[in-house]
Parts: structure tokens; C-alpha cells; sequence
């Protein structure tokens, strides 16, 4: 029972790290793909008193990917009802020409204002609508959430790293003669410490093991019956084979992080 509770209390702060660590793969690549929606639906509105090109709007701004001229008679449709044809050809002919500008990227609101800016400073625009107010609300929104689940992630690391050190520190004192005679004998400190590293090597297996599968059961189970429809829409991203490479690797280096800080916290082994 005490072998079972000494390997539970290193696998279970490792597995909390590893969970932090897929939790931001999975949120950095369905935010991504949230972005990339965001982008496709926001464009700015830009009025302009000739026709203007899509590589003049490039010129002015590297972030401009799309413009879209927005047929006039379609403005005036409502407007010109009852008018002569001389009337509203007056009225088509007077009114600038508009453009829907798409961009590559979902931008900070201070980017926003800079191709603002950069488009306003032509002498042939005259109005760029950013739509400032719901852009600067959706945008600040979304990036307290990334903030804030970065914060948790690390936060959450630093306890979890602090508990493997610490359950490493009782290994080390649990095989401390085994080490004593290996160092009577002239083995050298990383030799010594091999027990260590064999020990935390196979639980670092076990856990990256535990938590693939959680995700695997995740993505092809729970986010197809949870009725969450982003979830379901973004399952690929759920998790990745290669996630598992990523796992096993970060627990390696955490197994490594935390036998080196507790052998050379403390080089010879106690008598």
C-alpha cells in the first residue's frame, strides 16, 4: 500500500502538469481556429472617392487581404424611389464608393487603429468604420481569457513541480545506503542517482499514458454526447497524435528537472 501511495504522490502532481500542458494545446489550436472564424466574419467598412484597387489598399497596410467594392445602386435602391432617372443618376454619381476590407489576422485594437490610420492618411478615403466598440469589447474579452488561463496553467506547474521534488527527496532518502555504497565504491553522482531516474522514468510512462487516454476519451466520446457545440465542431483539435510525443517528453524533462535539483541540492549522501 505505501509502494502504491509513494508512486501516486509523484504520478499525480506530473499528470496535473501534463493536463495544464495539453488543456493549452488544445486551447491554443481551437483558439486559433476561433480567430480564424473571427477574422473571416469582421471587416472594415471604407468609403473612398475612387475606385480603389486591392493592391493600393496593401500598400497602405500589410494586414489588408480582401476588398470588396460595394455596389452602389444597391445603397441607393430604397432611397431614390419616386426620383427621376436624372435625379438618381445625380444621387449614384455622387455617393463615394465603398468597400468591404478584410484582414489576415485577428488584431490587437491598437493594430486596428494604426490601419485606420494608415488608410485615412490617403487623400482619396474619405471614412474608415472599424466598428471599434464590439471589436475592442470581443477582443479584450478574449484575451483576459487566454491571460488568465495561462496564469492558472503556470501557477498550477509551480505547486505540481514542488511536490515531485519533494516525493523525489523521499526516494532519495528511501534508497540513500544503496547510494552510499555506490559512492564508497568511487561511482560517480549521476550513476549514483540512476535508481532515481529509473523510478521516475516509469511513472513519467504511466502518467503521460493516463492522461493521452483522458483526451482520447475526450475527443471521441464525451465531445461528441456533450451537445457543446464547439466542442463538437472543433473535435479534431480535441487531441493529436502528436500530443502524445509532446506528453512524454515534457514529463522526461520534468523527471530530469527534479533528480538533478535534489542530487545537487545535496551532493553527498548522507552518513
Amino acid at each position: 500500500m505505501k509502494f502504491i501511495k509513494n508512486h501516486l504522490m509523484f504520478i499525480l502532481p506530473l499528470m496535473a502538469i501534463l493536463l495544464g500542458i495539453e488543456f493549452y494545446l488544445v486551447f491554443d489550436r481551437t483558439t486559433t481556429t476561433y480567430e480564424k472564424n473571427l477574422t473571416e466574419g469582421y471587416t472594415m467598412l471604407v468609403a473612398s472617392k475612387k475606385p480603389v484597387k486591392l493592391e493600393s489598399f496593401q500598400r497602405l497596410n500589410r494586414h489588408i487581404v480582401t476588398a470588396d467594392q460595394i455596389e452602389r445602386s444597391n445603397i441607393v435602391t430604397e432611397v431614390i424611389k419616386g426620383v427621376s432617372k436624372s435625379n438618381s443618376e445625380a444621387i449614384l454619381k455622387a455617393l463615394p464608393y465603398f468597400y468591404n476590407v478584410g484582414l489576415d489576422s485577428y488584431l490587437h485594437t491598437k493594430e486596428l487603429e494604426q490601419i485606420k490610420h494608415n488608410l485615412e492618411a490617403d487623400k482619396n478615403i474619405k471614412k474608415v468604420e472599424t466598428f471599434g466598440s464590439s471589436y475592442n469589447s470581443s477582443y479584450r474579452l478574449f484575451a483576459f481569457i487566454k491571460l488568465t488561463l495561462k496564469v492558472f496553467i503556470i501557477f498550477m506547474a509551480l505547486v505540481s513541480l514542488f511536490l515531485i521534488i519533494k516525493q523525489m527527496e523521499i526516494w532519495k532518502y528511501a534508497h540513500k545506503e544503496r547510494m552510499q555504497v555506490m559512492e564508497i565504491f568511487g561511482a560517480p553522482l549521476m550513476l549514483r542517482s540512476g535508481v532515481l531516474f529509473r523510478v521516475a522514468f516509469v511513472d513519467a510512462i504511466f502518467a503521460s499514458i493516463f492522461v493521452s487516454a483522458i483526451f482520447f476519451y475526450v475527443k471521441f466520446y464525451w465531445a461528441a454526447q456533450s451537445g457543446i457545440d464547439m466542442m463538437m465542431k472543433n473535435q479534431e483539435e480535441l487531441f493529436q497524435v502528436a500530443d502524445i510525443g509532446i506528453l512524454f517528453g515534457s514529463a522526461m524533462t520534468i523527471v530530469i528537472v527534479a533528480v538533478y535539483s535534489v542530487v545537487f541540492s545535496n551532493k553527498g549522501v548522507e552518513e
